[in-house]
């Protein structure tokens, strides 16, 4: 049955409050406490990786108690993972706003004294993130049968995920230049009030789509989608009578068994690597090693968004026609090509016209790898949504905390050191977010290279590992039969890219 036009739209929505923070945080907390609160490099990192710590810690409890069965009346009636999902959203909406509302009472505190006050909302943002997000993904494989149709919502979630962030940096656009005099080159403690209106609009935004898709998307029960769980080995991966296909289930700590579980891990993790150091580094860049105007924190990111949402367009077609092994190659191409735009940039002509071409490479390539990374991983997950968010957690685990260590360290070394004063920045930054970008980023992509071509020989979801089945353990079936696992895969022919 094809997925109705209200659900669709209704899935877009379920993630656009997380989309329009995510493009605060990775775009402008570090720009926010480099210069406008004139934060040292590493507690500024600090503050970013307490919530990637905390946001990584948070993904798998997530997503292990999402996937419990769960029978009190509202959640059955509800739907657990909506019932997560709106918990999360709460908790975003509760502890984001303090991040970007200063040090209430304590701006003149030391440094990491100010850190502490921030660390409670941080940690409270971050898990709410993660429960919005390991959820609303989790929904994929529940409400979608088909690889096509997990295709398209995946797809829907990325075009939102792309007009979310085009809408913080229109806003942001509009917002920097309210006072503007136009000679202004760099942001500053001046501009604080204006980082506190944007985060006003987000939260206001993010807010009705949170109701409108709470109102429009209604959670399926598992059997509904999947059929009966079968009780003999022999007869997993088969179809029933009335051709719906029957599985074994499988428990959390399975997926640890699996090969394909630790490459799509690498897979992921490279690719978020990819788009939020790019997302976290590409203003500091502009403003620190090409000294544009304040206003192209707003511009650049914006061309790269949507140069990301036209490529996410075409990425059913994409998938379709060479499959998703191949698709993610270009992606990686394309983001191997604008980081070597970035190392080889220089001059008035690449500030003035160049830098918007490696702008567009930079957002299709880092959409390309993103969407189709979750379609990989929605893939592997096949029809064992029953462990579906905890996939979806231990994927986002990796991602979190390597991105936080990845930052802690580049904000570590950073040549920069402002000493309080605004656009205090040495020479040497020139070079050094540069090379953040040009090498950093070209080695993630890289990386997500040798990940896809080590699953080339493979066909995403196959499982290597024979698990007993319910008959051969009839007492373990009878006490708790949703924990037993059962599943076998016959031997699968090769993927074709």
């Amino acid at each position: 049955m094809t997925l109705s036009l209200r659900l669709r739209a209704g899935f877009g929505f379920g993630h656009v409050l997380n989309d329009l923070c995510s493009a605060l945080w990775f775009t402008y907390l570090l720009v926010y406490f480099h210069h406008v609160l004139l934060f040292d490099n590493t507690y500024a990192g600090l503050v970013l990786l307490i919530g990637q710590i905390a946001d990584g810690l948070a993904t798998p409890f997530v997503g292990r108690e999402s996937d419990r069965q769960d029978d009190t009346a509202f959640c059955s009636k509800y739907g657990k993972r909506k019932v997560w999902h709106f918990a999360g959203c709460l908790c975003v909406l509760l502890g984001f706003p303090f991040i970007f509302l200063g040090c209430i009472h304590c701006e003149g505190s030391e440094e990491w004294a100010q850190v502490m006050y921030y660390a409670p909302f941080v940690i409270i943002f971050q898990f709410g993130w993660a429960s919005t997000q390991i959820n609303h993904l989790s929904l994929i494989p529940d409400l979608a049968r088909s690889e096509d149709e997990r295709t398209d919502l995946n797809s829907i979630r990325y075009a939102f995920t792309v007009m979310s962030n085009i809408t913080v940096y229109l806003i942001t656009w509009i917002v920097l230049g309210i006072g503007s005099t136009g000679t202004e080159t760099t942001i500053g403690p001046e501009d604080a009030y204006k980082f506190r209106y944007i985060v006003g609009a987000v939260l206001v935004i993010g807010a009705v789509f949170v109701i409108l898709f709470h109102v429009l998307v209604k959670e399926n029960v598992y059997s509904s989608t999947y059929g009966p769980i079968e009780q003999s080995t022999s007869q997993c991966q088969t179809e029933n009578a009335i051709d719906r296909p029957i599985h074994c289930r499988m428990a959390w700590n399975d997926w640890f068994a699996e090969p394909q579980f630790y490459l799509i891990a690498m897979l992921y993790m490279c690719t978020r690597l990819f788009c939020n150091i790019t997302q976290s580094y590409v203003p500091i860049y502009l403003q620190d090693s090409l000294h544009l105007h304040e206003q192209s924190l707003a511009y650049i990111p914006l061309v790269m968004y949507l140069s990301g949402f036209i490529t996410s367009m075409v990425m059913n077609c994409a998938n379709k026609k060479i499959g998703r092994k191949a698709t993610f190659l270009i992606g990686c191409v394309l983001a191997l090509a604008s980081c070597v735009g970035v190392l080889l940039g220089k001059g008035d002509l690449y500030k003035t016209y160049l830098l918007y071409g490696v702008a567009v490479l930079m957002g299709a390539g880092g959409s390309t790898m993103l969407v189709t990374s979750l379609s990989l991983t929605a893939d592997l997950i096949g029809p064992n949504s029953e462990t579906g968010a905890f996939v979806y957690g231990a994927m986002s685990f990796t991602d979190k905390l390597s991105n936080g260590i990845t930052v802690m360290v580049i904000q570590s070394i950073t040549p920069c050191t402002r000493d309080g004063v605004k656009g205090s920045c040495c020479p040497d930054c020139n070079w050094y977010f540069r090379n953040v970008l040009g090498y950093g980023c070209g080695l993630f992509a890289l990386l997500a290279i040798v990940a896809i071509l080590l699953l080339l020989p493979a066909k995403i979801g196959h499982r290597r590992k024979d698990y007993v089945s319910i008959s051969q353990q009839p007492e373990v079936a009878e006490e708790d039969p949703k924990d037993t696992v059962r599943y076998r895969h016959e031997a699968a022919p090769t993927d074709v890219i």
